[in-house]
């Protein structure tokens, strides 16, 4: 069985990712392009993992075949630069063979329509659907290098565009003039040669670490939380920088780090995004974020005149309403380290988000710390935690069942005054309090989300989120 999750399909490599279920999957994708396109053209892009360029190879010989015109990336190449090469070429879709955070072991296939964000449900149902009973028989292809000689194959640099575009989005003027000093964790992923490139552009010294291809990332998975910059952090602390940044496997989540060595966690990268968007270009409109994403934002845009938009996780939801809003939109985020904003693409932007805030950091002239501390006078103190429980098969049951049958009205010792289930379970307690579980899509992992006004609620709040996942 083929599904497909937030974001795409994954598997482990040799098992569920094979040849011929990329190629049973790219049939699929075919079909529902000839249904809907008379013409039909497709970027092609693959991240660093092993095997991915012959992946997608194999994936372009299907489209090919299908008659279907195939752009596919002369190198590994990040998702967002996909997704606006989509939208800026108005190709028909885009497919990205990557695992995105996930560990080495995985592989996987984001597609994306001709809108330019990952696939919504209804398509993705139909995908699955389609790749049930299609059989080798029905896959038609072509050699590579037939393909690439009658030309409907074509190797394909789409760098430039995006490059372009990031210069138009971030202040590039104000990067030059700011004398900052910045370090970078590629993490042996995409952003290498995207975001080390840009730092260059903007003529800032930079360090950039872990540029070179590793299809075992080191042994970890390429997500740039705080335990897997170590590094970064090491190389910040002892040589006087002002900023830490990095971008998962495929550039699309971001990772920062201040000038002492403090992780910035997503909730708070967003948060400082918007109230500077504010501040110096003076957006209103929209901002869209996930139901687990702190109400840090909601206080921020009561005080802006911004509106929020809440959707279920999975950054498709928060791209389909900026494309729903294209010019009303101000931001979308979501706490796993995804953004974009006006006039970007609906699909998350690691190498932005790091650029973002290296723009925040020269205009300002202070750290991030302390532009935090800023919005606290404006809003009120807000913290937030995540807890990922990693849990064998039996506790797992037992907490499905657990929410699906008990009647819950009071958390820590607080009542309950709203239930919101548009994905999982988040409980209000009062106007500072929530706290939300949530099942993984990819993984055996029940996720414990909770925001309060002080430590001492919130550590209250997690203990209790936790021993009701347990069942204690």
């Amino acid at each position: 069985m083929i599904k497909f999750g937030t974001s795409g399909w994954r598997g482990i490599i040799a098992k569920e990712f094979t040849y011929d279920n990329v190629a049973i999957v790219t049939q699929a994708i075919a079909n529902i392009i000839k249904e809907e396109y008379k013409k039909a053209s497709i970027i092609i892009g693959y991240d660093t993992r092993f095997m991915s360029e012959d992946f997608a190879k194999t994936s372009a010989e299907i489209l090919a075949g299908n008659n279907i015109k195939v752009l596919l990336c002369k190198r590994d190449t990040p998702t967002p630069v996909i997704a606006y090469n989509i939208i800026n070429s108005k190709l028909t879709g885009g497919i990205n063979f990557t695992a995105s955070h996930n560990s080495y072991k995985y592989n996987g296939l984001k597609y994306s329509p001709a809108w330019g964000g990952i696939a919504l449900p209804e398509t993705t149902k139909k995908l699955e659907k389609y790749c049930s009973y299609i059989r080798r028989k029905d896959i038609k292809t072509v050699s590579l290098e037939s393909g690439i000689k009658s030309n409907i194959i074509e190797i394909y640099n789409p760098r430039a565009a995006y490059i372009k575009k990031i210069k138009e989005l971030v202040d590039f003027k104000i990067l030059k003039k700011s004398n900052i000093k910045i370090a970078a964790d590629v993490l042996h992923g995409t952003g290498s040669d995207y975001l080390d490139a840009l730092l260059d552009d903007a003529g800032i010294r930079h360090t950039t670490i872990n540029k070179n291809r590793d299809t075992m990332f080191d042994g970890r998975a390429p997500e740039p939380s705080e335990k897997n910059l170590s590094e970064l952090l090491s190389i910040i602390k002892n040589g006087h920088y002002k900023l830490g940044l990095s971008t998962d496997g495929d550039a699309d989540r971001f990772g920062i780090i201040d000038a002492d060595g403090t992780f910035i966690t997503p909730n708070q990268v967003i948060s400082v995004i918007l109230y500077h968007l504010n501040k110096t270009r003076s957006w209103r409109g929209i901002a869209a974020k996930s139901i687990m994403t702190t109400n840090l934002l909601d206080k921020i845009a009561a005080k802006i005149g911004v509106e929020i938009m809440e959707t279920p996780v999975g950054f498709k939801y928060i791209g389909d309403i900026m494309i729903n809003n294209s010019g009303n939109f101000v931001i979308g985020g979501e706490e796993s380290g995804g953004l974009t904003i006006r006039g970007h693409i609906p699909e998350k932007d690691g190498i932005l988000a790091c650029l973002l805030m290296a723009e925040v950091i020269a205009m300002n002239k202070k750290s991030i710390k302390d532009i935090l501390k800023d919005i606290k006078k404006f809003t009120g103190e807000v913290l937030n935690s995540r807890l990922n429980l990693h849990l064998p098969p039996e506790t797992m049951e037992n907490f499905k069942n657990t929410l699906k049958t008990k009647t819950i009205n009071a958390v820590a010792g607080m009542k309950i005054q709203k239930s919101i289930t548009i994905d999982g379970h988040k409980f209000i307690l009062d106007d500072n309090t929530w706290i939300g579980f949530r099942l993984s899509d990819t993984e055996p992992v029940v996720r414990v989300y909770a925001e309060a006004a002080s430590q001492a609620k919130l550590n209250k709040l997690l203990k209790a989120g936790k021993d009701f996942v347990y069942g204690k």
